[in-house]
């Protein structure tokens, strides 16, 4: 069958244009909705039907934002947190997938850890601040090691299961043809695990901004975190809300980015 021509079809470019067709509505509802919920919230608060002073308004955020820009201020804590969230993701995606390996590769040893992987999981990681706090000292580092916290265990588990839902019946054969179970690893259990490696970096994303704002929360003096704690004391609930919705957008980015480079190297359609 000629493919080129079958593309060509006017049954094809019809389906074609009604996907576009679908992707632009799809846009323009997500911004009627954007614009219907800035726009509510600044009537609702001019009307006084909601307090402005707690839940601030559109206005006013934007008043602030131009504020902490002409400081240069703003930058500072978005880069701070951007920073500090890239490398917590980084880093415990690549541990975390290495550990799942390991685990992977001695039973005895999964066994032995997976209990205390399921009630290191359902721990809040908040509880361990104060140990964080005392052992790593009130600076960058506690942040991120809180963030690596957030988000390691949940990629240890996801990969550990994605590694051992692989289909048994390849790795049979490559130890039947007199493959090492380094070979296994590499030409069986990873390939097929990249979707599921890339699905957990999509948890990953929101985890470690998690992770971040928890540990600016408490010890940092820069960053989105130490802004809405410092916003909030001081009652500056447009700073509060700003930063919000900066984590929000950011988290959103990085998310789209992670599911770009999913699709652009051939593993989503």
């Amino acid at each position: 069958m000629d493919t080129t021509a079958l593309a060509h079809t006017p049954e094809h470019d019809a389906y074609l244009r009604a996907v576009k067709r679908r992707r632009r509505l799809v846009l323009i509802t997500q911004a009627a909705l954007a614009a219907s919920f800035f726009g509510l919230w600044e009537l609702a608060a001019r009307a006084r039907v909601i307090d402005a002073f707690i839940f601030s308004q559109p206005t006013r955020i934007i008043s602030g934002a131009q504020g902490l820009l002409a400081t240069g201020q703003l930058w500072q804590h978005i880069g701070s947190t951007l920073g500090m969230t890239l490398l917590g993701f980084a880093l415990s995606s690549l541990l975390g997938v290495a550990i799942a390996m390991a685990l992977w590769w001695n039973e005895f040893l999964r066994k032995v850890l997976e209990p205390y992987l399921v009630m290191f999981n359902s721990m809040p990681k908040t509880a361990l601040a104060p140990v964080i706090i005392v052992m790593f000292g009130t600076n960058f580092r506690s942040v991120l090691i809180t963030a690596i916290l957030t988000s390691i265990i949940v990629t240890i588990m996801n990969m550990l299961q994605a590694f051992l839902e692989v289909n048994q019946e390849k790795i049979k054969l490559i130890f039947t043809f007199g493959g090492t179970k380094l070979q296994a690893l590499t030409k069986v259990i990873l390939p097929a695990s990249v979707p599921s490696i890339f699905n957990t970096l999509r948890i990953n994303i929101g985890l470690s901004f998690i992770g971040v704002v928890v540990g600016e929360f408490l010890v940092a003096n820069t960053g989105l975190g130490f802004l809405i704690i410092y916003g909030s004391q001081i009652f500056r609930m447009d700073w509060v809300m700003l930063s919000i919705m900066l984590l929000m957008l950011m988290a959103a980015g990085l998310y789209r980015t992670v599911a770009w480079l999913e699709k652009l190297i051939g593993f989503k359609s």
